[in-house]
């Protein structure tokens, strides 16, 4: 049996975590798409506003799992050494962006500007898990203009890995493993989240 069942449960069990934030002023953000189901779980444990963020990773060619980086609205964030460990020029790497560029432009027209809702509030962002940390990187840079204060929380990550310096205000995670090779390993059920379930997750339907 896994850590978690599912996201929903990750997020009820996240949000324990994040009590002293109940019923106040602070904003959830989900990261697009898997950590929105997270964040809606978490936003109704705790009686707060839902948003998301749209997030792409940009993968290895032939094993998209890994992250060579990823990017936001504005922002890119690589990590160089993956990209040498996976022997991916500069002219792949910047077909594999644009890719990206296209499915993240997609994704942003389905979810709501999360921008107005952030200004001068805490943000609690939220994923379903973090394995190299570049996707929870470009949601920071992603809502740091925006937001009053950054908590980034999250159900499991490697128990070594930290946001950069003074890039949040807070570090929450529930779950540090020490050996973490997949997200996916510690629930049950991590089926894909689709663009669907998100829209109907902002909307505040099935929450």
């Amino acid at each position: 049996m896994a850590l978690f069942a599912d996201r929903a449960e990750a997020g009820r069990d996240l949000a324990a975590h994040l009590e002293q934030w109940r019923g106040s002023h602070a904003v959830v953000a989900g990261i697009a798409r898997g950590g929105v189901v997270v964040a809606a779980s978490v936003a109704a444990e705790l009686a707060l506003s839902l948003t998301a963020v749209a997030v792409r990773k940009l993968g290895v060619p032939g094993h998209e799992e890994v992250a060579l980086g990823a990017i936001a609205e504005g922002v890119r964030v690589i990590d160089g050494r993956t990209v040498r460990h996976a022997a991916v020029d500069d002219a792949e790497l910047a077909q594999i962006e644009e890719r990206e560029r296209a499915v993240l432009s997609h994704r942003q027209g389905l979810i709501p500007d999360a921008a107005p809702l952030l200004h001068g509030r805490t943000v609690l962002l939220i994923d379903d898990g973090i394995a190299t940390g570049s996707t929870a990187r470009a949601a920071v840079a992603g809502v740091r203009a925006a937001a009053a204060g950054i908590v980034l929380a999250i159900p499991v990550a490697p128990a070594d890995w930290r946001p950069d310096p003074g890039s949040v205000d807070e570090y929450v995670c529930a779950h540090p493993m020490e050996r973490l090779w997949a997200v996916g390993a510690y629930y049950d059920d991590f089926t894909q989240t689709s663009d669907e379930e998100v829209v109907r997750l902002l909307r505040g339907d099935g929450r």
